[in-house]
């Protein structure tokens, strides 16, 4: 027995809200491929809004952009996380149609 290795290729779109060059907020929609399935799925990651924009109503705008672009690319899933200490984000999760579905497991390396 012997454990292959095989380098799939995955792709990261950003998509910022910006005004006059500068950028209030972002979001990274990572497009994923493995084995399981011949569509994608999408992460969701470093969503994130500059403070003096917060509460604006951008991250809504952002978030549902990546959405939109999940379902260009077939995504089959789209995937988004939060920190347990955050439950006014995951309330938003949910209000834009992710459900709570699992727990995330993590690995930090440390640099």
């Amino acid at each position: 027995m012997e454990i292959k290795k095989e380098e799939k290729k995955s792709s990261a779109i950003k998509i910022s809200f910006e005004e006059n060059g500068v950028e209030f907020g972002h979001a990274y929609l990572y497009l994923i491929f493995n084995d399981l399935h011949k569509e994608p799925y999408g992460l969701l990651e470093d969503v994130f809004v500059g403070e003096n924009a917060r509460g604006s109503g951008i991250g809504t705008k952002l978030v549902l952009q990546v959405i939109e672009e999940a379902k260009k690319y077939g995504c089959y899933k789209l995937v988004g996380d939060s920190r347990y200490s955050r439950p006014q984000v995951h309330d938003w999760y949910v209000k834009l149609g992710f459900k709570d579905y699992g727990k995330e497991f993590r690995m930090d390396f440390a640099k």
